[in-house]
């Protein structure tokens, strides 16, 4: 029987090359497309009386590790990807004419394989939903289901407009919480790397002038010689950093179990501040996510699983999770969560007020904008206590070595006179 060489568009954008056996090319298309594999071209297997060795299969590791470590796209991508779209859409133009634009314009390679092969499937039928469904590294659950949730309505463009917004909300959320954090994290690290240089470089030289001229040391400036010899020396230095190389591992591993988690976000909920900015954050998206779910005419059960899926916090899933489960039994949402203590009561009570109404999607939409204007306001201040703080520390910790420094200089200047 023949043998067809064909090539075909995988599910990740790659040309692939299969054998078939078959009757006809047109047998062999046919168990090609039974098979979810769109032939891009096929040919007859040249015939050959050499005896041919079957070969090992070739890894390209170099390949398979730049696709590991190629860039996924961020929420700001997806957001205007939603809103080109949607103004394609809008203006008429074809889905696959639409997806073949923006794919041709896109930079990043990942994103542009995923929008060929949906280019592809949607060409050959599939739903524009179903196809970006088999792209989970590039279009997450809660995008995926109000693309469906659009086109099983009639309103893509719509949809996309709203996700587009939600996805911009959800981009400048993630931006004040890091600022919030960065900034105190990269000044301490500032401040870590300050120590560290002074002590390790500068004192040894003063300690050396000190010595040769039989200073006695203060209490203060002689601690820290010794932490300087102590952090120059690899026979005491080793063993702290494999301590604490240990340690990080090990939190590490906690973290990844559930129980880990859920104690760590649970404990990071209590601090004072920062859990507060934690918390009404997840409110704030929650709220918003919810609200563009439930005006794409999403089911609330698929609503609930893509919310627990999209938060960050342990705890808000756990509490997400028991809440789905409550729903299906027939309690109401808001009276679910409101046993669960989590989010804020007022949050919850305009969540009621929408269930008795029927406007859940405009309620949830104002307790959203309220939740994010108190999350700009938490980073504000939050901001203004540690910047003077931050100076503090590292004009302490530079003071504090100076005065070190200086202090022998005294009964250096006795001992002269």
């Amino acid at each position: 029987m023949p043998v067809f060489i064909a090539n075909y568009t995988s599910r990740q954008g790659e040309t692939k090359e299969v054998r078939v056996t078959a009757a006809s090319m047109a047998l062999a298309k046919r168990d090609l497309r039974r098979a979810g594999k769109i032939a891009t071209s096929i040919v007859p297997q040249p015939t050959s009386n050499k005896p041919t060795k079957a070969k090992a299969p070739r890894i390209n590791l170099g390949q398979s590790l730049s696709k590991m470590l190629e860039k996924r796209p961020g929420v700001r991508d997806k957001a205007l990807f939603s809103n080109k779209m949607a103004a394609l859409i809008d203006a008429g133009v074809p889905i696959v004419r639409s997806l073949e634009m923006l794919a041709s314009q896109q930079t990043q390679p990942l994103f542009k394989r995923a929008l060929t092969a949906i280019c592809v499937e949607v060409n050959q039928g599939t739903t524009l939903g179903s196809a970006m469904r088999r792209w989970p590294m590039v279009f997450d659950r809660l995008m995926v289901s109000m693309v469906e949730a659009g086109e099983a309505g009639g309103v893509l463009d719509e949809t996309l407009r709203r996700l587009a917004k939600l996805q911009e909300d959800v981009a400048k959320l993630q931006n004040q919480i890091k600022g919030a954090l960065g900034y105190p994290i990269a000044v301490l690290f500032i401040a870590i790397a300050v120590f560290l240089g002074m002590t390790i470089f500068i004192i040894p030289q003063f300690a050396d002038i000190f010595k040769s001229l039989g200073a006695e040391l203060p209490v203060f400036t002689q601690m820290l010689v010794d932490l300087s010899g102590f952090l120059r020396s690899p026979e005491y230095m080793l063993p702290v950093i494999a301590v604490i190389a240990l340690a990080i591992f090990i939190f590490s591993r906690y973290y990844a179990t559930p129980v880990g988690r859920m104690g760590v976000d649970k404990v990071l909920l209590k601090i004072p501040l920062f859990g507060d900015l934690i918390l009404k954050s997840a409110t704030a998206q929650f709220c918003r996510t919810y609200s563009a779910l439930s005006r794409a005419g999403v089911p609330i059960l698929q609503a609930l699983e893509i919310l627990k899926q999209t938060s960050g916090n342990a705890a808000v899933q756990e509490a997400l999770d028991r809440a789905r489960n409550d729903v299906q039994e027939g309690i109401s949402l808001s009276k679910s969560l409101l046993n669960k203590q989590i989010f804020p009561d007022m949050a919850l009570s305009m969540l009621a007020i929408g269930e008795e109404t029927g406007e859940m999607d405009a309620m949830l939409s104002k307790v959203a904008d309220f939740y994010e204007e108190e999350v700009g306001l938490i980073v504000k201040n939050l901001t203004a206590m540690l910047e003077p703080a931050m100076i503090v520390l590292v004009g302490g910790i530079v003071g504090a070595i100076l005065v070190a420094m200086y202090l022998p200089m005294f009964s250096v200047f006795q001992n002269i006179n």
